[in-house]
């Protein structure tokens, strides 16, 4: 059964691992059509809440952009006067969204809104024309495997079907082992992907909460105190990179990355390794995601779902 199939037919009593949502959006984005990310603003203020802020991030990270958060937007746009557009990304165009839209538009700041329900409540405050609707797969709430992935793919043009068979071919090989026996890992990025580091905090944050440890790092960052204290239960995986210094021999992995791959290609390795991760481990998301849910719910004072269709 092909990883997209799994997706459409799973119910609360079977989510599938991250692994699997990874490999569903690369098969999805292979014939998809994807907005454009390019925005007609030299200097735009960039919003996102946790991991589509960190999206933001990696799609104008070459601009001069100013980035915010649900939290501190307000004060972005307040101490930058040189501001001259927004764009506002939400995979769902709700929650958060609607009020940060609705606040933009109020000032008079001209806002695109990327998102991946074409129904978004925040697009009510825009014209259809600045509304951009990237395409998504049913997952999990929380996964965002697919709206994000969509987005990067849209901004760095890459091959997602070549990425899926690196991945089927090379890395799913390379990670044949006990990963079980471990309960804490550091992730080791090359330096030109840190904008990634975020995305995979917050996978661990959400897929095991305390239950495992998740730390990522740059190779030079890791120079700085990152080991002082050592356990033989910390495994290091290092992606791209040799790490001929971290750990025991027996704690450490490499996982080999495309050649010339870019954003994308980085984000489905490690996600995908993160849920190689899970399948190894105790369902602690599946066992909790639906009272999470129910808990949510409340806080956003809408419904939110374990499943995302």
């Amino acid at each position: 059964m092909s990883a997209l199939h799994q997706l459409k037919k799973f119910t609360q009593g079977s989510i599938p691992e991250l692994d699997v949502a990874v490999l569903g959006a690369l098969e999805l984005l292979e014939d998809a059509k994807l907005p454009k990310t390019a925005v007609p603003f030299r200097r735009p203020l960039v919003v996102g809440s946790g991991n589509a802020e960190a999206t933001g991030r990696i799609i104008f990270r070459e601009s001069d952009a100013v980035f915010a958060d649900e939290s501190n937007y307000e004060l972005a746009l307040a101490r930058s006067l040189d501001i001259d557009g927004a764009v506002v990304i939400s995979a769902s165009g709700s929650k958060h969204a609607t009020g940060i839209v609705k606040y933009l538009t109020e000032k008079g700041i001209e806002t695109v809104l990327f998102t991946n329900n074409a129904s978004a409540p925040a697009a009510a405050f825009l014209p259809e024309e600045l509304v951009r609707v990237f395409p998504k797969n049913r997952e999990p709430y929380t996964y965002n495997t697919s709206t994000y992935l969509s987005m990067i793919v849209a901004d760095t043009l890459e091959d997602s079907k070549a990425i899926k068979s690196f991945i089927t071919e090379l890395v799913e090989p390379a990670l044949d082992l006990s990963f079980g026996k471990y309960d804490a890992f550091t992730l080791i990025l090359p330096a030109q992907f840190s904008e990634l580091k975020p995305m995979l905090r917050t996978k661990f944050d959400e897929l095991f909460g305390p239950k495992l440890i998740g730390r990522i790092f740059t190779p030079e960052e890791m120079k700085h105190a990152k080991t002082v204290i050592k356990d033989q239960r910390e495994m290091f995986i290092s992606f791209g990179v040799q790490n001929a210094r971290y750990g025991e021999l027996k704690n450490r992995l490499f996982v080999p990355l495309l050649e010339d791959g870019g954003y994308a290609a980085v984000f489905a390795v490690t996600y995908f390794t993160i849920g190689q991760i899970q399948r190894a481990h105790p369902p602690y998301f599946k066992d909790n995601i639906v009272e999470y849910c129910k808990e949510t719910s409340l806080d956003f004072g809408q419904p939110i779902d374990p499943i995302v269709d």
